[in-house]
């Protein structure tokens, strides 16, 4: 898999040096970050003492010609509604952010690379990178 969404999990394990996740990095050709990723990284750096720190590494990781984000759409939307409603009816329910991601993920035909596997392993169709 050299097409990925990164979880926020990862980009954090990336930014504190987790050697595995930076050595997975390497062999990506496409490192997908969807907005709510952002929305929760930008959130953790406004709760930080080092918030002005952390947004300019973000930005020059958004930088690299690797890295894309990924925004939201109708069909995003549609996904969403659908990983909602298959959730719902097994009694399985995740926060809203990761549907979200799992819906961009999928929309894009992207493994959604995360360490966070309890969240996603419910959903039909998600393909996980777990291997690192």
């Amino acid at each position: 898999m050299r097409r990925v969404l990164i979880d926020t999990n990862i980009y954090t394990a990336f930014k504190r040096n987790h050697s595995a996740i930076i050595e997975s990095f390497k062999r990506l050709d496409f490192i997908g970050i969807d907005v709510t990723v952002l929305a929760e990284l930008y959130s953790g750096f406004k709760g930080g003492n080092k918030e002005t720190i952390n947004a300019k590494e973000l930005e020059g990781f958004l930088n690299t010609s690797r890295v894309h984000i990924l925004n939201h759409n109708e069909i995003t939307a549609e996904f969403y509604a659908n990983i909602f409603n298959v959730l719902k009816n097994k009694g399985k329910p995740i926060p809203t952010s990761d549907i979200w991601i799992a819906a961009s993920s999928m929309q894009n035909g992207l493994a959604l690379f995360t360490l966070d596997i309890q969240h996603f392993r419910e959903i039909e169709g998600l393909v996980l990178k777990t291997d690192y």
